[in-house]
């Protein structure tokens, strides 16, 4: 009897954590996506915004979209980690509290401290703000994120220390050993692969951001303390691209445990399954490079790697995916309630977007291309239309009540109005990028105005069609309930 309540007081006090994360998710994500399209409004010159605004609301936009895509791929792989190996709640809520705590140190330091350095805060910016901001006002910005990265790495090396007691390894949590001998098991979970493969490559690139942002903070108050410039663009462009890329990683886990639920077919573990996680956990890893290939001063092997991997490093899990959730469908009784409809768009978004990505990470094209809006275009692509999508099926599916049926104008209106709206935002910012539109302006030249102001339209489309779900969220999420 007591271990039965309490049982039931654990799922109770972890259900009310999930709901807070949703939550919170939900709000930021709506604040960052007026200020998205707040900045493309000023662009276009639709609304008056200041340069000094423009970059302090740049910087905020950036910062917000990156850390709350972590904060809800961890969500979806903790709900569905915990089905397989112990976690700590305790730690799952430390994370929300020291995230929370490092929103509040970053808003400050952006509303009320001025700073615009922008989300990479790339050395020596912070301490050079040509009187734009304080050194108080850069630590708070850093410490925000330095405190933000403590409570994401306390998450994963919780996962890694429940997985090493449930499976003994990394390595066979991740399905080497079957892998490389023996006999496949279907049943080994697909979340716990991907999970272990995330909690690998964020340990790693989390650790290096922490190294340039204590280095930074060290920088600001002992100048004479200085950082080679290379070092650490080196670092942040490692911690940067992993934890972003991280983020997909994760909310794909909720790919694999739901879709299935649509289709009525299992995700089968199969010996590429295991081979493209294996070679997407060290890829994801060397592949950053692409990001410095205007940096001449490179080592030039790191160049070359940056742009074979490139080509390379997106594809494994990504054929794996797409392929699964094609068979899954293919002629299928699929119910194509709204939680599918968003898992399978978030699949082949994520698909179509990596087109682009490869694009720019071919040298000839990448200096050319690289100060463009066509970089904004690929990654708005890979979240807009990959990341997003795979978070709100996740939120559909585990608030749903039997008795909760969407309307089908809604289900149906809304998806296609988000579908069509999130579709050509994107394009508008391929298209710039491909007629040179620099990216990072506050101010346009009369001829980049148009597609600045299509870009507003589309992107003010994109907020009706989600709030309207964003409502439907928050109103499910008050009712407390959550499906398994």
């Amino acid at each position: 009897m007591s271990s039965s309540v309490t049982a039931t007081a654990t799922q109770s006090r972890e259900r009310l954590y999930l709901q807070i994360y949703m939550g919170i998710t939900l709000a930021v994500l709506l604040l960052m996506l007026l200020a998205g399209v707040a900045l493309r409004a000023a662009q276009g010159t639709l609304i008056n915004l200041p340069p000094d605004l423009f970059y302090q609301a740049m910087s905020l936009h950036g910062t917000g979209m990156v850390g709350i895509a972590g904060l809800a791929g961890v969500s979806i792989m903790w709900y569905f980690l915990r089905r397989y190996v112990a976690l700590t709640p305790g730690i799952f809520l430390a994370n929300l509290l020291l995230f929370t705590l490092g929103v509040v140190m970053i808003l400050g330091a952006i509303l009320l401290g001025g700073f615009a350095g922008g989300w990479t805060f790339l050395y020596p910016l912070p301490a050079s703000s040509m009187g734009q901001w304080n050194t108080h006002a850069a630590a708070a910005f850093i410490g925000g994120l330095l405190i933000i990265g403590v409570g994401f790495l306390l998450f994963y090396l919780d996962a890694g220390r429940a997985l090493l007691a449930r499976y003994g390894s990394l390595g066979r949590a991740l399905g080497l050993d079957q892998l490389f001998s023996g006999k496949v098991d279907a049943d080994h979970p697909p979340t716990v692969v991907a999970s272990t493969m995330v909690l690998i490559i964020n340990i790693l690139g989390t650790l290096a951001g922490a190294v340039i942002l204590v280095m930074s903070l060290i920088n600001l108050y002992l100048p004479a303390v200085t950082i080679d410039p290379l070092w650490a663009k080196n670092l942040i462009y490692f911690f940067g691209h992993v934890f972003i890329n991280a983020t997909i990683y994760m909310a794909v886990i909720a790919v694999y445990e739901l879709l299935p639920h649509y289709t009525g077919r299992p995700w089968k573990l199969t010996r590429p399954f295991l081979a493209a996680w294996a070679a997407s956990t060290l890829m994801v890893m060397i592949v950053y490079p692409h990001h410095l290939l205007m940096d001449m001063v490179m080592p030039a092997w790191m160049l070359i790697m940056g742009q074979i991997i490139s080509y390379l490093s997106g594809l494994p899990v990504l054929l794996v995916t797409a392929w699964g959730t094609l068979v899954q469908i293919y002629r299928a009784n699929v119910n194509w309630e709204a939680p599918a409809r968003f898992l399978v768009l978030g699949v082949f978004g994520w698909s179509i977007g990596v087109i682009p990505a490869i694009v720019d990470g071919t040298m000839t094209i990448n200096k050319v291309m690289h100060n463009t809006l066509w970089v904004p275009g690929h990654f708005h692509f890979y979240l807009l239309l990959g990341l997003l999508p795979m978070v709100l099926g996740f939120m559909l599916h585990v608030t749903r009540l039997p008795d909760s049926r969407i309307h089908p104008l809604l289900e149906r209106g809304g998806f296609w109005l988000f579908s069509g709206s999130a579709a050509a935002f994107v394009v508008m910012f391929l298209y710039s990028g491909l007629h040179s539109i620099p990216r990072r302006f506050a101010e346009y030249l009369p001829a980049w105005v148009a597609q600045a102001q299509l870009s507003t339209l589309f992107g003010t489309l994109v907020l009706l069609s989600l709030a309207a779900f964003f409502i439907l969220l928050l109103r499910r999420l008050a009712q407390v309930r959550m499906q398994a």
